[in-house]
C-alpha cells in the first residue's frame, strides 16, 4: 500500500522541490478521487448534481493547494518558503 506521503508516480520534473512533489502529490489524489466520484455516479451510488458538487469541492481544494506551493510561472510559492 503506498502511504500518503509518497507520490503514486515518481515526479520527473527537472525542476524538481518540495513544493512540486507536494502539488504532484494533490493532483493524483484529485484525479483519483474524481475517477471514484465517476464511478459512484456512473453506478446510481451518487446523482450527477452530487458528483458535480463534490469534483468543485476537490477542484476548489486543488486550487488552494497550487496557489499555496506554486506561483503563477509555476515556481515555489511565497506560502512554500516561509
Amino acid at each position: 500500500m503506498v502511504s500518503p506521503m509518497e507520490a503514486h508516480g515518481s515526479y520527473r520534473g527537472s525542476d524538481w522541490s518540495p513544493e512540486r512533489l507536494a502539488f504532484h502529490q494533490n493532483l493524483e489524489s484529485f484525479a483519483d478521487r474524481v475517477g471514484l466520484i465517476v464511478g459512484l455516479q456512473s453506478n446510481g451510488k451518487l446523482s450527477q448534481e452530487g458528483a458535480y458538487a463534490e469534483i468543485r469541492k476537490l477542484w476548489k481544494s486543488l486550487r488552494t493547494s497550487k496557489n499555496n506551493l506554486l506561483t503563477e510561472d509555476g515556481s515555489p510559492g511565497e506560502t512554500a518558503s516561509r
